[in-house]
This record gives C-alpha cells, structure tokens and sequence, in this order.
C-alpha cells in the first residue's frame, strides 16, 4: 500500500466539482441495490399529461426531464444556488416554471396549484405542500432515512449524530394522517449500497456532507487507510443505506 500516492488521488477526488444531482463521475465505481419499489414506475401510475406537475428539490431536473411530462405543465423548486443556475438554463428555454426556495414553509406557488407534486430526498413542509396540492392531489415522496450511511459516518466521523434520528416511514406517515392526508402506499427499506474504492467514498463524503459533517481526507486520513485495508481484503467497502416512500392524497 503506497499511503503517499492514494492521499494524492483522494485529495484530487476531494477538490473534484459537483453539479445537477450527477453521480456519473462514480460509474462503474459503486453498486446500489435498487429498493423493493421503483419511483418512476409509481409516478406513472398517477401523473397524467393534463396534470399540473410539481418537482420539489429537482437538482439539474435529470429525473425530471425522464418522465416526459409536458413542459407548460411542470414546475420545479430548487435551492442549491448552481443548481438554480442550471435549471434556468436548461429547463426555463423549455417552458418549465423555474422557482428558487430556500424555506420549505413558504412555496412560491398559490393554493391549490398542483395535481401532482413529487420529491425524491427534498425536504418538506406538510403543511405547504398540502395549501398548493388541489383537492383529491397526490404527494409522491421518497425519502432518505435517518439511519441512512450509518456505519460509514461512524466509521469516518468521530463521535458522529445523526442529524435526523426519528426520520423513518411510521413517524412520517402518522404526520401526513395528522394533517388530514390518506395514506395510498408506504415502504421501507435498507438498500446495500458498495463502493469499489477508497477515492469513491471521498467524493460521496464530500458531497453529502450533512452525513460526514467536517470530511476532509487530511482529518479522516488514517480511518481512509483503514478503509483501503477493507477494500484490498474484500474488495469492496458495504455501507447500507436509509430509504422510505410515501404515497398521499389530499383529501
């Protein structure tokens, strides 16, 4: 094991950008078992072309230019200020309502606006989304767990506390009743997610850094090391993820 060449290529993977929500820079270098449901597949149940769309936390809106929905019909909220930078430049030229939000207690929308609003690891205000959902509207959201990464964060940050401890399926769920939501679909589940290298987990860390709060290769450098030991012994590192979907109606 060469420590003075694989600190070079992780500080490298470290400086590496991000834009949009584009993992494609870790193909081929990470494996995720898919979860027992499939997002897309459930949106096309219950959005049709004439439904008023709403994409909450779209990132560069990659997802959401998959589903085909018409343009005139869609809208989207981002708050990551190169993401709104690129949602206006990709997504507004065709049609689509580009809002930048920073509170989830204030949406830029008026009452019942949507049919459908979807949100795929996006935070959310109930009671927002309910005002702009219509009457009988359907709220798709999957969501990160609190438990999400938790060996991996512990392994790499000393002393490390999740920042949302009670965010699982029934605690949601019972949240979304309370605010006079049906409850239509719900699942739960904790997909193996396997990374192939070392250099890997640096750029995930770096960019998910509400799980690896004060990541840095020079401070983590010898749990890195560790990691590498892992890694040629197994040949991969497994961390489990956190994931739940909710499906709701506004009744």
């Amino acid at each position: 094991m060469n420590i003075i060449r694989l600190k070079e290529e992780w500080l490298m993977e470290e400086a590496k950008s991000f834009k949009g929500w584009d993992f494609s820079h870790l193909k081929n270098r990470w494996e995720e078992q898919a979860t027992p449901w499939d997002y897309r597949k459930i949106i096309d149940q219950y959005l049709s072309n004439e439904h008023s769309l709403l994409d909450m936390g779209t990132g560069g809106g990659e997802f959401l230019l998959t589903l085909g929905h018409p343009y005139e019909n869609t809208s989207i909220t981002e708050g990551w200020e190169p993401n709104i930078n690129l949602c206006k430049e990709t997504l507004e030229p065709l049609g689509i309502r580009v809002k930048q939000v920073f509170d989830d207690n204030l949406l830029p929308f008026e009452d019942q606006t949507f049919d459908v609003i979807i949100n795929r690891h996006e935070s959310y205000n109930l009671k927002e989304v309910r005002r702009v959902l219509k009457k009988e509207g359907i709220f798709i959201t999957q969501q990160v767990g609190g438990r999400d990464n938790e060996w991996l964060s512990n392994n790499l940050i000393p002393n490390f506390k999740s920042l949302y401890p009670n965010f699982f399926l029934e605690n949601e769920a019972q949240k979304f009743i309370a605010e006079g939501f049906s409850l239509l679909y719900k699942n739960e589940s904790y997909p193996s997610l396997k990374f192939r290298d070392v250099g890997a987990i640096v750029y995930y860390a770096k960019i998910i850094d509400w799980e690896f709060p004060g990541f840095t290769v020079d401070s983590c450098l010898e749990r890195l090391i560790e990691l590498e030991k892992m890694k040629e012994s197994q040949g991969y590192i497994e961390s489990l993820q956190h994931r739940f979907i909710l499906v709701v109606k506004n009744e």
